[in-house]
């Protein structure tokens, strides 16, 4: 935990003495390695240290809220920086809160690990990378470029290519960077599926509607973060409430409850014009953050259940990495679905914006429909037959280790 804060806490200073655009997106660059391991890291020393079903799930609803807030806080604590200070200072700011985290981490945070030995899959770790790399330069460069573009037809080839030979040879590897063999658990693999999707949406609706709210209606920096209040407000009341939810009746009531309010929050978005009243636009935020906040407790807990305890980190740890992976697909897909608000001054926002919103609104529907799917006998089943499979005395790594 405390090696990504002092990555991220030396990457944030390199970033606020940046001379140059080309030394701040390097920056950026090095920045996002230490931040992406943080919630992975965090998230798995929840799973690892409270182990009980019941305990777990309240504790992750707690942990929610928190991420929760810190999500919808960081647009208002951006405004107020870039307004009244200086956006050098929207780097900077990290340095003592990372500095913290690693004190804090070092006091209180038990040491913990794998009884197996774990060692560092390169091959894979750039796999992946290259075809994430690639499928969002394809999302984001295709309406811009053209879709029969060289660069955009190449980069397409290469994710695809990547994809396929990461699931080769991950699904070969003894000590693999992804264990294929989760996702053969149907709680796990729609934990990550919904996951995904729900940070998608997330992705989506802060890229969206920042846009919406300081170039359509006019709104500063400081009165755009604000205007966000509502969706931490959300957070802070309702992932507790939905760790609760879960540790009496389970991951469905939940994710059913997000997925309809998700559904609910992108068809008002939907409806939205450059004359829509800020009340509606609060109160459409705010259902958009309880639905959102009622995804992570649920998640988390159908991804670990009947998981061996010292894999339950690892697998916590794909599912919140996929949290990330699904912002970075949200905003993507906001120019292939949306191109003409993006692109075109002459056009309406809101109206240009309609076909993302209601793609959302599908994706609100997978989710709950996932969440049913996710948490009947079938695939309670599914994750039963595989912990014997994926136990720390797994035969494969025992014969790897003695060679």
């Amino acid at each position: 935990m405390s090696n990504p804060a002092v990555n991220l806490r030396a990457t944030s200073l390199l970033c606020s003495v940046a001379p140059n655009v080309e030394t701040l997106i390097g920056a950026r660059f090095l920045q996002a390695i230490g931040g992406s391991m943080l919630t992975p890291a965090g998230l798995s020393i929840v799973t690892q240290v409270f182990t009980g079903r019941v305990e777990r799930a309240r504790v992750i609803g707690i942990w929610g809220g928190v991420v929760g807030i810190s999500m919808a806080l960081g647009p208002i604590m951006g405004g107020i920086l870039l307004e009244y200070v200086d956006w050098r200072a929207v780097f900077w700011i990290n340095v003592p809160i990372c500095a913290l985290a690693v004190l804090l981490t070092a006091i209180f945070v038990p040491e913990s690990k794998s009884v197996t030995m774990r060692h560092v899959d390169l091959i894979g770790l750039v796999l992946g990378m290259v075809f994430l790399f690639g499928l969002v330069f394809v999302l984001i460069e295709g309406p811009g470029m053209g879709w029969a573009d060289t660069r955009v037809v190449v980069s397409c080839c290469l994710a695809a290519l990547a994809f396929a030979t990461f699931l080769r040879y991950e699904s070969r590897r003894v000590d693999p960077f992804v264990e294929l063999r989760f996702f053969r658990s149907i709680p796990f693999a729609s934990a990550t599926a919904i996951a995904v999707c729900a940070f998608a949406a997330w992705g989506a609706f802060l890229f969206m509607m920042s846009i919406y709210l300081q170039g359509e209606r006019g709104l500063s920096a400081v009165n755009t973060g604000l205007m966000f209040l509502p969706v931490a407000v959300g957070a802070f009341i309702f992932s507790p409430l939905s760790g609760r939810l879960v540790g009496r009746f389970g991951a469905r009531p939940s994710l059913m409850i997000a997925g309809a309010l998700i559904v609910a929050a992108t068809l008002m978005f939907a409806q939205m014009s450059d004359a829509t009243p800020q009340w509606r636009m609060l109160v459409a935020f705010a259902v958009f953050g309880v639905g959102t906040s009622m995804v992570n407790a649920p998640v988390t807990t159908a991804a670990v259940s009947g998981m061996p305890t010292d894999r339950a980190g690892a697998a916590a740890a794909i599912t919140s990495t996929s949290r990330q992976v699904g912002v970075a697909i949200g905003v993507a897909i906001c120019g292939p679905v949306a191109g003409a608000a993006l692109g075109d001054t002459n056009v309406d926002f809101a109206v240009s914006a309609q076909p993302l919103w209601l793609v959302f609104a599908g994706v609100g529907v997978l989710i709950f429909t996932l969440g049913v799917y996710s948490t009947s006998k079938r695939a309670l089943r599914s994750a039963e037959h595989l912990a014997p499979l994926i136990a720390g005395t797994d035969p494969r790594r025992e014969a790897a280790d003695v060679a």
